[in-house]
C-alpha cells in the first residue's frame, strides 16, 4: 500500500470518528451551524451511518441539498436530564406552557412555508382555544408572548424557523411586532425521534394522565427487537429469536455506553452484563472506540467511552463555568464515603463562609441548602453519586477519577466569581 493511500485511509478513519462524536453532541446538525463538520458528515456518511446502524441501532439522515443531518437516537427510557431549554443567558428549563406551545405550534407551522409571527400567534391561539384539555394561549399576557418567543427561538437554533425579516424577541413587548419566519416543513417533521408516532398509539383524550409512562414506552418501542427490548414484560423467550435477543443486546448496551457518562454493571441485566463482558462483547467494545475515536476504560465495576477531545459532549465535568459543577467537584473531594444531606450542607456552608464573594447568588439563608441540591443535580447527571431512598448520598466507583489527594483540579472557588 503506498504512502498516499495510508495517508488517505487515515485521513478518513479520523474523519469519521471526528463525524461519530459531533453527532453525538448535536444530532441534529444544520449546514449553516457548523460548515465544517456538516462538510465531514456530507462526505462521510456511509462509514458514519454503518456506525451507528451497527453498534446502537440508530438510523443517519443526511440532506445535503437542504443541509441539515439528524442522527434518530432512539431511547428505551426518558431522560429528564436533557430537557428543552429557554436561548437565553440563565438557559431554564422548559415548563408546562413552553412544552406546549411548542408541541401546538410545531402543528400549526405545516399551514404554510412563510408566515408571520402575528398569523402564527393566532393559529396557535385559536387551536389552544378548541382544545379542552389545554391551557388557552394569551397574547394579550406578556408571560405568555415570552413563552412564545421562547418556543420560536428554540425552533430557530433547530433551523426549523428562519427569520427572514424582524426580530422575534420584539415580540415579548407587543403582540402587534412584524416578523416574517420562512418555515422548514421536511426539517419539522424529523425533530421528533420516536418509532412510533402519537397520533398511532389510539389511547382514549380521558385515559392519557393515567397510562403516560406506558405511552412514553410505547412512542420508542422497536418492532424489530421483538419482545427482547421488554424482557421484564416477556418471562417466556420462546417467541424470542437468537438473531433478536443479540441485536437487542448489541444495541443497547452501546446505545448506553456513547449517552451515557459511565456503564455500571449493576445497572445493567443479566444478560447484559454478559454480553458485555463475553469475548465477542469486549472485542466489539474495542473495535467501536477505535473507530469511534474514543478512549476505552475498562474497570471491574464498569466500563465508559472517554473522548480525548471532548467533542462528543454537550456537557463537561469538572467546569469552572458553572458554579453548581464547580461546588459539585469540591464537595465530592470531602466524601470519602457516604455521606448524609446534613453533612454536605454543612460542607457547603464552610465553602460560602470559607469564599465569601463566590457563589453570590447562594449566599442567602437557604444557600447551602440549595448549593447541594444542585450540586447533587450535577454528580448524579454523571454517574458519579448514587442517592438510597434513605437519603444517603453514596459516591460511585468513578467519582475515584476527581479524587487527587489534595490537590485541586479546578480553580479555587474565589477565582471563578
Amino acid at each position: 500500500m503506498s504512502d498516499l493511500t495510508n495517508q488517505m485511509v487515515i485521513a478518513e478513519r479520523t474523519e469519521v470518528a471526528r463525524g461519530v462524536r459531533h453527532l453525538l453532541a448535536a444530532p441534529l446538525m444544520v449546514e449553516g451551524d457548523a460548515p465544517e463538520v456538516f462538510d465531514i458528515v456530507r462526505r462521510r456518511r456511509d462509514p458514519i451511518a454503518k456506525w451507528f446502524d451497527y453498534y446502537c441501532g440508530w438510523t443517519l439522515i443526511v440532506e445535503p441539498r437542504l443541509g441539515y443531518a439528524r442522527l434518530v437516537k432512539v431511547r428505551t427510557a426518558p431522560d429528564p436530564t436533557r430537557p428543552a431549554r429557554r436561548m437565553r443567558s440563565s438557559r431554564a428549563e422548559f415548563d408546562r406552557l413552553r412544552y406546549v406551545l411548542l408541541c401546538v405550534t410545531a402543528a400549526e407551522l405545516f399551514a404554510a412555508p412563510v408566515t408571520t409571527i402575528g398569523l402564527l400567534a393566532g393559529r396557535v391561539r385559536a387551536a389552544t382555544a378548541e382544545d379542552p384539555l389545554l391551557a388557552n394561549f394569551d397574547s394579550a399576557a406578556r408571560a405568555h408572548r415570552m413563552a412564545f418567543v421562547d418556543v420560536l427561538r428554540l425552533l430557530e437554533s433547530f433551523g426549523v424557523l428562519q427569520v427572514i425579516d424582524g426580530v422575534t424577541e420584539s415580540y415579548v413587548d407587543s403582540d402587534s411586532a412584524k416578523v416574517l419566519f420562512r418555515v422548514d416543513a421536511t426539517l419539522l417533521l424529523r425533530l421528533l425521534a420516536a418509532p412510533t408516532g402519537p397520533s398511532q398509539l389510539g389511547i382514549p383524550t380521558a385515559e392519557v394522565p393515567l397510562r403516560v409512562n406506558e405511552l412514553l414506552a410505547e412512542l420508542v418501542r422497536e418492532r424489530r427487537y421483538g419482545p427482547a427490548s421488554y424482557p421484564a414484560k416477556h418471562t417466556d423467550t420462546s417467541g424470542i429469536s437468537e438473531t433478536q435477543r443479540n441485536l437487542w443486546l448489541r444495541h443497547s448496551v452501546f446505545r448506553r455506553l456513547v449517552d451515557d457518562p459511565v456503564v455500571y454493571f449493576d445497572e445493567l441485566t443479566a444478560d447484559e452484563r454478559a454480553y458485555l463482558t463475553s469475548p465477542t462483547g469486549r472485542q466489539l467494545l474495542r473495535r467501536a472506540a477505535d473507530q469511534g475515536g474514543f478512549a476505552l476504560e475498562e474497570r471491574a465495576e464498569g466500563v465508559l467511552f472517554v473522548d480525548p477531545e471532548a467533542i462528543a459532549t454537550d456537557s463537561r465535568f469538572p467546569d469552572d463555568a458553572a458554579t453548581a459543577k464547580v461546588a459539585a467537584l469540591l464537595l465530592l473531594d470531602t466524601m470519602s464515603g457516604p455521606a448524609t444531606d446534613e453533612q454536605l450542607r454543612r460542607a457547603a456552608a464552610d465553602l460560602l463562609t470559607k469564599f465569601p464573594r463566590w457563589a453570590r447568588t447562594y449566599q442567602g439563608e437557604e444557600g447551602a441548602r440549595q448549593l447541594v441540591a444542585d450540586a447533587l443535580v450535577v454528580l448524579r447527571s454523571f454517574g458519579l453519586v448514587r442517592t438510597q431512598a434513605s437519603g444517603l448520598v453514596v459516591p460511585l466507583p468513578a467519582a475515584a477519577r476527581y479524587r487527587v489527594s489534595g490537590i485541586r483540579t479546578s480553580p479555587a472557588p474565589e477565582d471563578s466569581s
